[in-house]
């Protein structure tokens, strides 16, 4: 039975927006699946890892018949992807229940699962809380906190990222115990007190699927999920089920020492010290005397790295070591000219900040080296 002819484009477009939530080895064989819907002229895409769902869609310019399938979502994809540009695909059910898939002179034939046996979100009933933000905006937002995110870690809740609606203020913040990464946005109107923590794998295809342009994105938080709307893609997470630490506590407010500087004029430094770091701690020595900031790294081999950089401080003498991977992680996640760092002594938690910005901090602990 002819289903749909259709130009690649259009299909593999919303099949690279839901391609990232599908899970490739699970122990429901239909979750590998991609859930392929047609109804009126809308063609629609949805897959799930029973965390997240995701749905994607194209609107056709003529209704053809009305299908619905599941198959296999990553073969689907390389297939299409190999496809030369500009040529039209021809969607075909075959009798035993297979897809067949024909572009040009290629065939291709793939086993679908059930339509019905698809697990989808049911919409939730509860009240929630509707924001309309720009989608550059809030891409920002998550892109400056995100790596702060733990991974794997037994405390659920820290692999996970943190939104706190209070007023007109939006905030998000990332833990994994030895750094913590707080942004913030102004909101278009005022909102009832929320907090919601999303998981990991939400925030990060988030980030990917978002648009850089000020596109509307519609954010829907009820009590256990969260679904965001933007140009043909729905995406609805559960949320994490956790109390999130007081990240408030560990905000240093009383760092007496402090310099600025050019964001890559401590980067590049860092990174070209960082390849004689130890292998295992990854660790740095930044230490700070009249106008003057030395980078320092050394591994088990009595190698060593400095790097010399002129700064304007007139604070205490200081000899302090950080993980390099945690002021890279910030350094590259930023886009500001100059960035803020203040200390209070070795052995304390330092703060990076951008100047002028209340809306960014970044705690990160010292460790010995």
């Amino acid at each position: 039975m002819h289903l749909i002819n259709i130009s690649r484009e259009n299909i593999l477009k919303p099949l690279i927006a839901v391609i990232g939530i599908v899970e490739r080895r699970h122990t429901l064989p239909i979750l590998s699946n991609v859930l392929i819907t047609q109804e009126k002229e809308t063609l629609s895409f949805n897959a799930t890892d029973l965390e997240i769902q995701i749905n994607a869609y194209v609107k056709l310019t003529e209704a053809p018949v009305e299908f619905s399938l599941t198959v296999a979502a990553k073969k689907l994809y390389d297939i299409c992807r190999a496809l030369p540009d500009g040529l039209m695909i021809n969607l075909e059910k075959k009798d035993d229940g297979r897809l067949q898939i024909k572009a040009g002179n290629s065939r291709f034939s793939l086993q679908t699962l059930p339509a019905d046996d698809f697990p989808q979100f049911s919409r939730a009933t509860d009240e929630f809380i509707a924001l309309r933000l720009s989608q550059a905006k809030f891409k920002s937002l998550l892109n400056r906190v995100y790596y702060a995110m733990a991974q794997q870690d037994i405390r659920y809740y820290l692999n996970g990222l943190l939104l706190e609606i209070q007023g007109d203020q939006l905030r998000a913040v990332a833990t994994d115990g030895h750094r913590l990464a707080l942004a913030s946005m102004v909101l278009p109107q005022e909102i009832d007190e929320k907090e919601i923590i999303l998981p990991r794998k939400t925030v990060v295809e988030l980030i990917k699927l978002l648009s850089d342009e000020d596109d509307d994105l519609s954010v829907e938080i009820g009590a256990n999920q969260v679904r965001f709307s933007f140009q043909n893609i729905s995406l609805v997470s559960k949320v994490v089920d956790g109390k999130f630490p007081d990240y408030n506590k560990v905000i240093p407010t009383q760092n007496s020492n402090h310099f600025i500087i050019d964001r890559l004029a401590l980067l590049q430094p860092l990174q070209r010290a960082s390849i004689l770091s130890n292998e295992k701690f990854r660790g740095v020595r930044l230490v700070l005397t009249q106008n003057s900031l030395r980078v320092i790294c050394n591994n088990s081999e009595q190698e060593e790295a400095q790097e010399e950089v002129t700064i304007d401080y007139d604070g205490e003498p200081l000899d302090i070591g950080f993980s390099v991977t945690y002021l890279l992680d910030v350094l590259n996640n930023l886009n500001q000219t100059e960035v803020e760092l203040s200390f209070s002594d070795a052995n304390s938690s330092s703060l990076v900040m951008i100047p002028g910005d209340d809306a960014f901090k970044y705690v990160v602990m010292p460790m010995r080296i």
